[in-house]
């Protein structure tokens, strides 16, 4: 019996065992001893909140009453009222949450947390340190749950992946302000290197020297609408600008455009004819004679051998994939120009289904500008008008800003919105002289944020893709780009096998390799 006790009392000596090391769950990244601190100062000090709700939301505090406190001091702030121990707890009342938190005791207790909102910004920044790695941690999850399901398309988990941690940023982690000493700075550097630069041209060259004189070229962060009615002439225009930048002799950075109404191999071929003076009909078809195929070679092929313009002909593209792929062109490639034909053919969300079209147009819009500011680069994003043009009866067909369709935010977002006009397009075969006004075409720019309002005369060569200043035609190709007096680099070797662009089919299995997704396409 007693060995029996002795056996018991050595089994009860044997030491615990450290249950910490057999918890198979973590606890989430959190800070309530900050979030109360924070909590209590707001409602200790006037002008606290201020200061946090440009850092915090209410869903970065971990504890649910924290959020239920802090959406009642927004509340508070949103009505102008002091926000204090009283006020809260008023304003709990009203929202019906006030015995959800804890009752009254509980906003009075926050106070008792701080002395001072000294160090509420930093206490602030630690809240939302916290958040967002409980969001990675979120995120994460269920990126990994949706990867194990056999049904899963990858390309949409990259998309989901992408657009959902892009959501976490653009939401949580913002650009402060800057002083104008600093700006300053900036801003003298930049007009030093623009005097010393002595050339009107300030941004990215159109081609057109005429357009230029009104734009000074495409200025960065800019985004400019071109728009017209089908058949006009968009596509070509776009083009034009995209071939007249990637070549032009001073402008270093390449050109990209993102196609979702034509293949690469369609968009290359209007290039081609634009470059080679040879008809489109005849490239389409391939009806050459000998002595055009050599034309193609020398005059097309040859000097787009190495021009830096990177095609992507996706479908349905949706704002977050345009947003990712558009990183990488100017990261990888510096692409210094971005075109989009065009902005109807979109879809704002990363599932392809939108709510109310006009909304997503308008964002869709909304995001266009932002990626031109975050990028420095312009955009350039063709837009449809509505059949409202042809439903005057005045006989005026020259397009308005009230044209552009399916969303007025178009017109609010855009720094340049700008109207191609052709009157043969209406059947107006002469001008006021009765002369032959064949291939004319107006370029109405009707909104300019930062310049003048005009409209320019061009030319179109539609046979060849290709715009001209007005009066140019006389003016022979051949040698160089004759329609904007830019004269060709020379570019090394002459055979087939230099004849390159860069094409991104749109197949998003070219999306594997980010460095190299952009896949050289020998013709």
């Amino acid at each position: 019996m007693d060995l029996n006790l002795k056996k018991d009392r050595n089994v009860r000596r044997k030491p615990s065992i450290d249950v910490s090391s057999l918890v198979y769950g973590k606890i989430p990244p959190q800070a309530k001893e900050l979030e109360e601190a924070v909590l209590g100062a707001v409602m200790l000090e006037k002008g606290a909140f201020d200061t946090v709700i440009e850092i915090l939301k209410g869903e970065c505090f971990y504890v649910e009453a924290h959020q239920i406190i802090f959406s009642a001091m927004t509340r508070l702030a949103g009505k102008s009222m002091p926000v204090d121990i009283l006020t809260v707890t008023e304003e709990l009342k009203s929202m019906g949450q006030l015995e959800q938190i804890g009752g009254p005791f509980t906003v009075m207790k926050l106070t008792n947390m701080v002395v001072s909102s000294a160090n509420i910004e930093a206490h602030a920044r630690i809240i939302l340190q916290k958040f967002i790695q409980r969001e990675l941690i979120r995120i994460s999850g269920e990126i990994l749950t949706e990867s194990y399901e056999d049904t899963a398309d990858v390309f949409d988990l990259l998309d989901s992946a992408e657009s959902k941690l892009f959501e976490v940023t653009n939401n949580h982690l913002r650009k402060n302000y800057d002083s104008i000493d600093r700006v300053l700075v900036n801003t003298m550097k930049r007009i030093e290197d623009l005097r010393n630069k002595g050339d009107d041209i300030t941004g990215v060259p159109s081609g057109f020297p005429s357009l230029d004189k009104v734009t000074y070229g495409w200025q960065p962060t800019d985004l400019i609408i071109i728009a017209a009615r089908p058949s006009v002439g968009k596509t070509a225009f776009a083009l034009n600008l995209a071939r007249n930048a990637a070549l032009h002799p001073r402008f270093a950075r390449g050109a990209a455009v993102f196609s979702l109404e034509m293949s690469s191999g369609q968009i290359v071929q209007r290039i081609l004819s634009a470059e080679s003076e040879i008809k489109l009909e005849k490239i389409s078809r391939g009806k050459l004679e000998e002595y055009e195929m050599k034309k193609l070679m020398t005059h097309g092929i040859e000097r787009l051998a190495k021009a830096p313009i990177f095609i992507d002909d996706t479908p349905a593209l949706n704002i977050f994939e345009l947003r990712a792929k558009c990183r990488r062109l100017v990261h990888n490639h510096g692409v210094g120009v971005i075109i989009i034909d065009y902005l109807q053919l979109m879809s704002g969300s990363a599932d392809g289904k939108g709510n109310n079209r006009e909304q997503e147009i308008s964002k869709i819009s909304r995001d266009l500008k932002g990626l031109a500011k975050e990028l420095q680069v312009p955009v350039i994003a063709l837009s449809q008008l509505s059949r409202d043009v042809e439903k005057r009866k005045d006989g005026n067909k020259m397009p308005q800003l009230s044209d552009l369709r399916e969303s007025g935010a178009i017109e609010q977002d855009a720094d340049m919105v700008m109207f191609l006009y052709r009157p043969e397009y209406y059947e107006i075969n002469t001008n006021e002289m009765g002369e032959s006004n064949k291939g004319e075409t107006h370029v109405r720019i009707a909104k300019h944020r930062n310049g003048q309002l005009d409209t320019i005369k061009l030319r179109a060569v539609l046979e060849f893709q290709r715009f001209e200043d007005d009066g140019s035609l006389e003016n022979p190709g051949g040698g160089g780009n004759p329609f904007t007096g830019i004269s060709r680099p020379q570019q090394g070797g002459g055979g087939n096998d230099e004849a390159k662009l860069y094409i991104q089919k749109g197949s998003k299995m070219n999306d594997m390799d980010f460095d190299e997704g952009f896949e050289d396409a020998p013709f």
